[in-house]
């Protein structure tokens, strides 16, 4: 199994210097493959291959206004150009958007595949060309380390995230049962509602700061262009940013793996977050529930505990029926928080009647969707 564990680095002096050489290296690589690229489609409507670009890397090594090049880590560099050609598969095979060049003042990071060692007994990580840096474990790992990623916060810190192929094995998956599933809706107001009747509340961590960041920002606003002053204004907004980011990851991920610990099977519903990131009267309050973010970490802590994640379609209508006699309002509105049922005068919470309905919709085969886009091995989990 394939595990990824992040930990925090602390460089001296020489070795940020080190360190940023790298950064800024990858990131003219990385700008430089893309003009490239984007210069030969303009003239002569031809590809260059990644493999291409590699061999022209040893011209540019050896070129007298960029020998400075020699100083990094060349497997770094190389992997530089190996990350925009992924960038330009995906652009064409998935429509992700196309390439654009790395600016210096955003998060940046580069790879170090190869030759990266782990010491938890000295604290150390040592890295080609830079040496032995100070690191913090949090916790350790049994494994063979595949490769690792170097990345520098906008509020410079310095982390690195190492992939390990540990001996652990995915947990076999146990069958399908509706008595032991669990359906969730995930809301606004509330952050999710289970069809147990237990909500959890949605902790807004933006929204609560948002009159601090408002006030840092105008602070910005009012700094002159280039100055000291300016960037000292930018670092304490970056700090903000963080400190909401931090608070809603830890957030997230002990609720996921409370919900994954707890069920044996958790029904969700496919929702368009991109689609309803167009609604601008909801867009901030759906950023900042990071519903993408939490439905992910189900899922691959699913694989390591072996539940099951099961989806279905977006189009379901889960908020407007009700869950006991099938009755379906077409003219349920938002604001209404109580579900009046007009065939069975039953009258319940909005958001619980709808992960029941996620609940029960979930056992209903043509409905469901396989989020690790198997769905012959989840129909066989339900018995069907």
């Amino acid at each position: 199994m394939f595990k990824a564990y992040k930990y925090r680095l602390y460089p001296n002096n020489k070795q940020q210097i080190l360190l940023n050489k790298h950064l800024g290296s990858v990131r003219f690589v990385y700008n430089w493959a893309l003009e490239e690229k984007m210069k030969k489609y303009k003239l002569e409507e031809k590809n260059i291959s990644c493999f291409d670009l590699k061999k022209q890397l040893v011209n540019l090594k050896n070129n007298e206004e960029t020998k400075w090049l020699k100083e990094i880590n060349s497997q770094s560099l190389q992997e530089a150009i190996v990350h925009l050609d992924k960038a330009f598969t995906r652009f064409f095979r998935e429509k992700r958007g196309f390439p654009k060049f790395k600016r210096k003042h955003r998060k940046q990071s580069f790879s170090c595949p190869q030759n990266v060692k782990i010491d938890f007994n000295n604290l150390i990580v040592k890295l080609p060309k830079i040496g032995e840096i100070k690191t913090i474990f949090s916790r350790k790992f049994k494994g063979k380390v595949k490769t690792c990623i170097i990345s520098k916060t906008s509020t410079n810190k310095y982390f690195i995230s190492i992939l390990v192929d540990t001996p652990e094995e995915f947990k076999v998956k146990v069958k399908i049962k509706k008595e032991k599933a669990i359906g969730i809706d995930l809301g606004i107001k509330d952050f999710l509602i289970t069809s147990n009747g237990d909500k959890i509340d949605n902790p807004k961590y933006f929204r609560k700061n948002l009159y601090k960041l408002r006030k840092l920002q105008r602070k910005i606003s009012k700094k002159k262009k280039g100055s000291n002053n300016r960037k000292k204004a930018n670092f304490k907004v970056a700090r903000m940013h963080e400190k909401i980011k931090n608070q809603r990851t830890d957030f997230l991920q002990k609720l996921s793996t409370k919900l994954i610990r707890e069920n044996q099977t958790i029904c969700l519903e496919d929702l368009n977050v991109s689609g309803m990131m167009k609604n601008h009267k909801l867009a901030l309050s759906i950023q900042d529930c990071s519903w993408s973010e939490f439905v992910k970490m189900l899922e691959y802590k699913a694989e390591w505990y072996g539940s099951n994640i099961v989806k279905i379609g977006r189009f379901a209508p889960s908020s407007k029926m009700c869950n006991k006699c099938g009755w379906i309002n077409k003219e349920l509105k938002l604001s209404d928080r109580q579900f009046e049922c007009k065939e069975c005068n039953s009258v319940e919470d909005r958001d619980i009647n709808a992960a029941i309905n996620v609940k029960e919709m979930a056992f209903i085969k043509q409905n469901l969707i396989s989020p690790m886009g198997n769905r012959v091995e989840l129909l066989e989990l339900l018995g069907s």
